[in-house]
């Protein structure tokens, strides 16, 4: 009976010691987390990295649009000159225009159509011979729909699907393949994977588009562990809403950011992270989605008929549309 107290004692003792020392992970973790994204963020605007370091020109793929065109413009802003890559060529010359018209900047273009498959990479390794490249950005990419849709939804599928696989993720290992082999020689490079918030966990109406970012974020993680010992950066970019075509040119708001204004944001955070939204705000959503919306909900029949109900992008702004039509008939 008199080693029962001392029993007790002894293991409300250790629980609490556990339960300190636990406590204190907590905080250290919550602090480095803290930490990373202020270094993230808010210290990258003063602290940025000299991307010349890492060579002469920048390859960016998906070049002639959004998050591609806004890379291309923001690399050669600070100082590299570009090789543009991508479908149009009308587009990808009116692209390579405006950035040495603004910056001063070398261009190149290559047209190609990524969704042709494997035979593409043997014209863009021709093109590329000679440069130095120092930055890859691995950034076409295409979705099945432009709303939230059951897999056999997808029109087209037998083409739509080879495609999708062709662009969003053969594109990412091939193009590395080309352009690390001379990265590995000078001990030197910057390989950005643009992926998706879509990809961080499976999401149930995108399952296409959400498998083949998942296969960039896990490639870019890998590549990472791999090949950083040899003085190559492997970074994962994964945004949230960006307003481009594929949203169908989204307002921009506290949540939705525009081409430009993220692309500045996001290679702030080279050098600082090999994995990140790209910017705080994206940051934060993806944080909160986290919480609340785990995964037994977002993968619950339940949540799924409730997301396939929700109005796709082009309903939305054809809503608007005929608002602002409608007010102005009003007041004339």
């Amino acid at each position: 009976r008199g080693f029962i107290p001392i029993i007790l004692a002894v293991l409300t003792d250790t629980l609490a010691l556990f339960g300190g020392l636990t406590v204190v992970f907590c905080l250290l973790k919550f602090t480095w987390k803290c930490w990373c994204g202020l270094r993230q963020f808010v210290l990258s605007e003063h602290w940025q990295q000299d991307l010349r370091t890492y060579g002469q020109w920048a390859v960016v793929t998906g070049a002639t649009s959004g998050i591609g065109k806004a890379y291309a413009s923001e690399l050669a802003r600070r100082g590299l000159d570009v090789v543009l890559v991508g479908r149009s060529d009308v587009k990808l010359q009116m692209v390579a225009k405006e950035i040495r018209n603004e910056y001063g900047r070398k261009t190149h273009t290559i047209q190609v159509d990524f969704t042709e498959g494997g035979g593409i990479y043997s014209s863009i390794a021709k093109e590329l011979q000679g440069l130095q490249i120092g930055i890859l950005v691995n950034n076409v990419g295409m979705t099945c729909t432009d709303h939230f849709a059951y897999f056999l939804e997808t029109p087209d599928a037998e083409q739509k699907i080879t495609q999708i696989i062709n662009c969003n993720m053969l594109s990412v290992p091939q193009m590395t393949r080309l352009v690390l082999p001379g990265m590995v020689d000078r001990g030197k490079g910057l390989i950005i994977n643009i992926s998706s918030e879509a990809g961080v966990r499976p999401h149930p109406l995108l399952a296409l588009y959400s498998a083949t970012k998942i296969f960039v974020t896990y490639f870019s993680q890998c590549l990472h562990a791999e090949y950083k010992s040899m003085g190559i950066t492997v970074q994962c970019v994964a945004p949230l809403m960006v307003s481009t075509n594929m949203t169908q040119n989204m307002q921009v708001n506290c949540l939705v950011k525009s081409a430009a204004g993220f692309a500045y944001k996001a290679v702030n955070t080279i050098g600082h992270s090999s994995y990140t939204s790209g910017c705080l705000s994206h940051a934060l959503q993806s944080a909160a989605l986290s919480l609340l919306l785990p995964d037994w909900l977002r993968m619950s029949t339940f949540f799924v008929r409730v997301l396939r109900n929700v109005p796709n992008i082009r309903t939305y702004q054809r809503a608007e549309s005929e608002e602002k039509e409608w007010s102005s008939a009003k007041k004339k």
